[in-house]
């Protein structure tokens, strides 16, 4: 099981910052035990290290004292969005001020005629689209949970719908960014594409917050495609379904999404959400495009999942049924936990070349199996991304024992093919022992980088670089 260690507190610098801020925020910060351990919670099994305090700033120049104040005293400066990623990014190992981006949650400037938007932080993904909507515009980036933009952009996230539109380094155009000594900077302007100087956005987005705070976020949106048709396909093996992928991949088709559910999690999903689907491995599908467009290439790969032995292939483009089916694979973690009450989920992914999806999916299912885990899987197979949720008992060592090795182990799989330890979750603390695995000596110009920006290391310590 990741040990979330423990680093070093500065106890007379936090009590002296928490001092300081609270005569400027007031009641907008918060030292109750009950708010600091929300906010150093985890959604996976990493111990929970909460921060000293919790502070809700509404601007840049909120963000930029608090940060200044920290900068002083040699306090840690933890940034929260929603609370929903999965590998310890809020916890607060050396205590610290957490800065929550809730209250900055405007929607700044609206540029229909270049496809683009300027947003603050706290503003969550559901509500962006709900804004856009009736300008005909929406932004594609789709993790599943309402995440804050600002943590999405913090931990390069992705989404069903990647295998089309990318992910946040590719959607995300400019950023406002708080350095680790109070300084406000803009990493690009709004220009779809620029050759001047090094790509400081791409640095900070992924970065997840141990190299500024991201106070505003310029992004890229797209048109609502005029028609937009939904199809699902059972397969009798995941290596089928994977392979049918594969194939869809390389002839071009330009799938919207691509998604792929093992029998168990289809098991999962018929129970909660109520479904009827076959209780087989399961890809799930959307195309986007004109009328005549959308259904020609649900034809092409209805074509394609016969040669892998495809079948009970349905297509649709009622939005009723369309929105039901993309909400069941949303709740896969609710539905999930179903199959075992009681259990606690570990969400896990990583990340190959699609060429070798088949064989890592069906080794992953396969190793799950011979060590008595119960493990459902779903992915954005189109990009070559997959989860495994383990259900554990947490009261059992040797369960939990089991799954460590579990996860060590897919880790270094997907490295042996070319891949990542992490497709979309991000390194946090989780992570970290496979980054050096991953990357080699790459890992200590990162270090370098973050020593550059942050000399004294107070923004998100103990995430990403090993301490």
């Amino acid at each position: 099981m990741v040990q979330a260690t423990s680093l070093p507190r500065n106890e007379p610098g936090i009590k002296a910052a928490i001092g300081v801020l609270k005569q400027t925020f007031g009641d907008r910060l918060q030292t109750g035990q009950s708010i600091r351990e929300q906010h150093g919670h985890t959604t996976t099994w990493i111990e929970t290290q909460a921060p000293d305090a919790v502070v809700f700033p509404t601007s840049t120049e909120e963000v930029a004292a608090i940060v200044k104040t920290c900068a002083e005293y040699g306090v840690p400066v933890i940034p929260f969005g929603t609370g929903t990623s999965l590998e310890g990014h809020v916890n607060a190992p050396a205590g610290g001020i957490s800065v929550d981006m809730a209250r900055m949650d405007k929607i700044l400037a609206v540029h229909a005629e270049d496809l683009d938007v300027v947003v603050q932080p706290g503003v969550t993904r559901e509500q962006l689209n709900t804004f856009l909507r009736d300008q005909g515009l929406f932004f594609p980036i789709d993790p599943g949970a309402n995440a804050s933009l600002g943590g999405m952009a913090a931990t390069r996230a992705s989404g069903t719908n990647a295998v089309r539109y990318g992910t946040m380094k590719d959607n995300v155009l400019a950023l406002e960014v708080v350095m680790a000594d109070g300084e406000v900077i803009r990493t690009a302007q709004r220009a779809k594409k620029s050759s001047a100087g090094y790509d400081m956005t791409r640095l900070m987005v992924g970065s997840e917050g141990t190299l500024g705070l991201i106070t505003e976020i310029t992004l890229r949106l797209q048109g609502i495609p005029e028609a937009i048709r939904s199809a699902r396909c059972a397969f009798r093996s995941v290596d089928d379904a994977c392979r049918a992928v594969m194939m869809t991949i390389q002839y071009g088709i330009p799938v919207a999404r691509i998604e792929m559910l093992d029998a168990m999690s289809v098991k999962a999903a018929n129970t909660y959400s109520k479904l009827d689907l076959p209780e087989v491995p399961l890809l799930l599908l959307e195309f986007h495009g004109s009328e005549a467009g959308v259904v020609e290439q649900a034809e092409m790969f209805s074509s394609i999942a016969e040669e892998f032995g495809g079948f009970d292939f349905e297509a649709t483009s009622t939005a009723e049924e369309r929105n039901k089916l993309w909400q069941a694979r949303h709740d896969m973690y609710w539905a999930c936990l179903g199959l075992r009450p009681g259990a606690k989920g570990i969400s896990t992914d990583v990340c190959v070349p699609i060429s070798r999806l088949a064989e890592c999916v069906s080794t992953a299912r396969e190793k799950a199996e011979e060590m008595g885990l119960m493990a459902p899987m779903v992915g954005h197979v189109g990009d070559g991304n997959f989860h495994a949720l383990l259900l554990i008992d947490m009261d059992s060592a040797e369960e939990r024992a089991k799954a460590d090795e579990y996860v060590g182990w897919l880790n270094d799989l997907a490295i042996s093919m070319d891949g990542t330890c992490t497709g979309e979750h991000g390194i946090g603390q989780g992570k970290r022992p496979y980054l050096t695995k991953e990357l080699g000596a790459a890992t200590r110009y990162m270090a370098a980088v973050k020593a550059a920006l942050d000399p004294d290391n107070i923004l998100n310590p103990g995430k990403i670089i090993s301490d």
